[in-house]
């Protein structure tokens, strides 16, 4: 899976304004000088996580950024399908609507069963989680095998 910089920005700023929550607007410029995100990119991903109603603004001195629903409630998955749309396409197809013949056949079930894995994921962790440095169990449970940081 690649995660492009958008998403990995979008979840970066994101987790800041869990961090922050409770504390009133946070400045785009304070987002984007604590996770070193280029201002105006921040300023576009913002927008779209307000679209998409996980994040609320506000203009003026007084303005800012926060997060619109509790941090518990938002998860990275709403996160990453806010700035980019689906989990897990193929071809900008959603791997229960691929037939494949012969050998490859059985692919959409795979596909279908790699995006169930990313589900469990990335649905799994909340901005909560992010900001408190505490993921849950079972996902921390999946970087104690050495072999998971191993690049393949």
């Amino acid at each position: 899976m690649r995660i492009t910089a958008k998403a990995d920005y979008a979840v970066r700023a994101a987790a800041e304004l869990a961090a922050a929550e409770g504390d009133g607007p946070v400045k785009g410029e304070r987002i984007a000088t604590a996770q070193d995100i280029p201002l105006k990119f921040l300023e576009n991903i913002l927008s779209e996580l307000r679209t998409a109603g996980i994040v609320a603004s506000r203009r003026g001195a007084e303005g800012g950024y926060w997060l619109d629903r509790p941090a518990a409630d938002v998860s990275v998955a709403d996160v990453l399908r806010a700035v980019e749309g689906p989990l897990a396409s193929i071809r900008g197809t959603g791997p229960e609507r691929l037939e494949y013949q012969g050998a490859a056949a059985a692919l959409p079930r795979m596909w279908v069963a790699l995006r169930a894995n990313l589900r469990t994921v990335l649905e799994g962790v909340s901005l909560a989680d992010l900001a408190s440095g505490e993921l849950p169990a079972n996902v921390a449970a999946l970087t104690d095998d050495p072999d998971a940081w191993v690049k393949h």
